[in-house]
C-alpha cells in the first residue's frame, strides 16, 4: 500500500547537510550529534508541514518498508539565507539578562536560536537564520507503518502543534482535551484542522481541579 497526502506516518529517518547529521531518531546516527540522545518515535500527517516541505512531499506515494533516499534543495527546506535577519543589538540587552554573548555561542532570545557572529566594544552582531538555512538537505528515510490508532494520531498532532500532551477522552465522534480554561481559544483555532486529519470533532474541558476552585463558595468576611 502506497502513502498517501493526510496518511498519518511512523518514519525512520536521518538527515544530513554536506554530509554532516543535522537531525535523526536512529541510534547510530544519532551518536554524530549526541552520543547520549536517545531514539524518539516520529509520527508526522504527510502533507501538514510537520517536517520541511521538500521531505513531506517525498513521503507521499512509498512503500512502506522500504528506504528512500532524498535530496532537498534550500528552498524547500530550511528556506534561504535572509541578510535582515542578521541584526546588530546593543550588548547592554545580553548584560541585563545576565548572558556574556560571545562569538560563536547559540542562544535562545524571543524564542529563536540565535548564533553570535561577533562582539565589539558595546554592539554585539547575532545571526537569527536558522543554521540550516540556505543549505541542502539530504534525507535517508523509511516510512515504517500508517498509523491507524485513533489516540496515536492524536497524541502526534498535540505533540507537533502543542509541543505537549494534554489529558484527553476519545468518543466515536469526538476527542476531549482537558486544558487550563486560557487554553480554550488556542483550541477553537485548531479544530477544523483536528477535524480534517483525525476526522473527529475536538471539544474543550476545562480542568476538574480548576473548575472545581471557581465554583467554591467564597466566604464572606
Amino acid at each position: 500500500m502506497a502513502t498517501k497526502k493526510g496518511d498519518f506516518v511512523e518514519i525512520k529517518f536521518t538527515g544530513r547537510t554536506n554530509g554532516k547529521v543535522f537531525d535523526s531518531n536512529i541510534s547510530e546516527d544519532l551518536k554524530e550529534i549526541d552520543p547520549k540522545a536517545d531514539e524518539r518515535k516520529t509520527i508526522v500527517a504527510i502533507g501538514e508541514e510537520m517536517v520541511v516541505p521538500g521531505l513531506d512531499k517525498a513521503l507521499e506515494d512509498k512503500e512502506i518498508g522500504k528506504e528512500y533516499n532524498f535530496h532537498v534543495a534550500y528552498k524547500e527546506g530550511f528556506g534561504e539565507r535572509k541578510r535582515e535577519l542578521v541584526k546588530t543589538i546593543p550588548l547592554s540587552v545580553f548584560t541585563k539578562q545576565k548572558i556574556n554573548p560571545y562569538p560563536g555561542a547559540s542562544l535562545i532570545m524571543d524564542n529563536n536560536l540565535v548564533k553570535v557572529i561577533t562582539v565589539s566594544g558595546a554592539r554585539v552582531i547575532t545571526d537569527f537564520n536558522n543554521p540550516l538555512a540556505g543549505k541542502d538537505l539530504d534525507y535517508t528515510f523509511t516510512i515504517t507503518r500508517i498509523v491507524t490508532d485513533d489516540k496515536e494520531k492524536t497524541d502526534a498532532f498535540f505533540d507537533f502543534f502543542f509541543h505537549h500532551i494534554p489529558k484527553f477522552t476519545i468518543s466515536q465522534d469526538s476527542v476531549t482535551v482537558e486544558l487550563h480554561k486560557q487554553a480554550e481559544p488556542i483550541i477553537e483555532i485548531f479544530k477544523e484542522r483536528f477535524k480534517k486529519l483525525i476526522g473527529k470533532e475536538l471539544k474543550f474541558q476545562e480542568l476538574k481541579e480548576e473548575k472545581d476552585k471557581a465554583e467554591e463558595p467564597q466566604q464572606s468576611l
